[in-house]
């Protein structure tokens, strides 16, 4: 009998978007409309979590912090962050299509684990809303998973389980050390650790290294193994039990898996 009965993916720097960029520029533009500048590397920090968690977590920088305090007199509220997250949303559903190309490999590795009688989950620390945009892009390249569960569905988001619960549900499969997590961020990865899962990160392809193929390309193989050792680095220390470069990679690590 085969060990695993599901692969759950993340979606963006995983499934799609290689690099993770499509929330970047949008996260520092809405912070800039309340006059409160942010880096780039300030929005990647938090990448994996729910968006409104990602707004909340940014206010906490102490950067981003001393800019609020000094602007509108006070630390940063709750209703602070619904007013960031409000921007933000709309803002993102706008651009995400943009950035919905699939990484490649993704379809020819969601076939073979299909024809090992996989089922194919998904969660996202996008909102149901932003990944309406996104559904339909995906599946026009052929990249159409068995369920998805956004961050706005459930009570509770990244990094605890129950997104992944809901997967169980929806696929109806268990044990959780049957199903596979693959994601590129540590809230994804602490996730699937949550859950029991069997938990892989994306190195290359994710928010970490935040590159395109053509710029990894272009790259020295010194840099990219920079890059990709920095990244694995996180994702183990979230608890991923394998690292891989892209879900390219995916087909050959299971079949190691499934004989060990």
């Amino acid at each position: 009998m085969a060990r695993f009965k599901a692969a759950v993916f993340d979606w963006a720097g995983t499934t799609i978007d290689f690099g993770s960029f499509a929330p970047m520029a949008v996260f520092v533009e809405a912070f800039r409309r309340f006059g409160i500048e942010a880096s780039v590397a300030q929005a990647r920090a938090p990448m994996g979590a729910a968006k409104r968690d990602h707004v909340r977590a940014m206010l906490e920088m102490p950067g981003i912090a001393d800019q609020w305090q000094a602007r509108f007199g006070h630390a940063p509220r709750a209703a602070d962050v619904d007013s960031v997250y409000e921007v933000f949303v709309p803002m993102n559903e706008e651009v995400v299509a943009d950035y919905a190309t699939l990484v490649p490999g993704t379809v020819e590795t969601v076939e073979n684990l299909r024809a090992r009688g996989m089922k194919i989950g998904s969660t996202t620390g996008y909102t149901r809303s932003i990944m309406e945009r996104v559904l339909p892009k995906a599946a026009e390249q052929g990249y159409a998973p068995d369920n998805l569960v956004c961050a706005d569905d459930l009570p509770e988001g990244r990094p605890g389980p129950l997104c992944m619960y809901q997967c169980f549900i929806d696929l109806v499969v268990y044990p959780p050390a049957s199903v596979i997590k693959v994601d590129d961020t540590a809230p994804g990865i602490a996730e699937g650790v949550a859950a029991g899962c069997v938990t892989v990160g994306v190195a290359l392809s994710g928010n970490a290294v935040g590159c395109t193929p053509g710029e990894l390309a272009a790259m020295h193989a010194h840099e990219v193994e920079r890059l990709r050792a920095g990244a694995t680095v996180m994702l183990k220390e979230a608890g991923a039990d394998h690292v891989i470069d892209t879900v390219a990679d995916l087909p050959a690590l299971l079949d190691r898996l499934e004989v060990a």
